[in-house]
């Protein structure tokens, strides 16, 4: 894997590019105003680049057909609006959060029937979905970066139903700078949103792990 596309340019896509470039990937970023509009970002992560990774801006669509990996940082709302096909047959890193106040209020979201990686799984039925991202601020992605096997590296929660593609995600995680921990299948996903005990917190391994645990059993209560 080589290529990483990003449909979201905001604080979390801008920061996820620029140390995916930092990490040896190529990246294709785009936003829902044209690739026109991120000549200023594209300049930044320039200064970035290496003789094994470039940048460039690009549409939605052509974002998602050119990442070996790709990962959706849209707001929820803006979910439907998404390209399909050329998405079809990839692993998508999905770092949605819900918030009502920006996305409306979605019903099945508000009673816990489903989450938000769920949510962009049924939008691009023909592509895996794994959680991952959107329990850290997009400045300690660049800031709380170390190498692997550093002693309590930051770590970061992901879930998903196919093994083989949270394997990707993973090495993915580990190449940017952090730990991984696995919560399990997609629908576990809820156990690091908004609101939980790991939502934030700079963890280790162990320590996100008691923090996602804490979350089930006050759910179960």
């Amino acid at each position: 894997m080589t290529t990483v596309g990003i449909i979201g340019a905001g604080n979390i896509g801008a920061a996820l590019a620029k140390i995916s470039l930092d990490a040896g990937y190529d990246v294709v970023i785009a936003n829902s105003r044209g690739p026109e509009t991120l000549g200023d970002l594209v300049a930044e992560l320039g200064a970035r680049e290496t003789s094994r990774a470039t940048a460039r801006a690009a549409t939605a669509a052509e974002a998602g057909a050119a990442g070996d990996l790709v990962v959706v940082t849209v707001p929820l709302k803006n979910v439907p609006d998404l390209p399909v096909e050329p998405l079809a047959g990839k692993v998508v890193i999905d770092t949605n959060n819900y918030y009502p106040e920006r996305d409306g209020h979605i019903a099945a979201l508000d009673d816990e029937t489903t989450t938000t990686a769920e949510l962009l799984q049924a939008h691009l039925p023909t592509s895996t979905v794994v959680k991952a991202f959107n329990h850290i601020y997009s400045e300690h992605l660049v800031t709380k970066r170390s190498p692997s096997g550093t002693p309590h590296r930051r770590a970061l929660a992901i879930a998903g139903d196919l093994p083989a593609a949270k394997t990707v995600v993973g090495s993915y995680i580990d190449d940017l700078g952090f730990d991984v921990l696995d919560l399990g299948p997609l629908a576990e996903g809820w156990r690091i949103q908004r609101d939980t005990p790991g939502y934030g917190p700079e963890y280790d391994v162990d320590q996100l792990r008691q923090a996602t645990e804490a979350a089930k059993r006050y759910r179960d209560m």
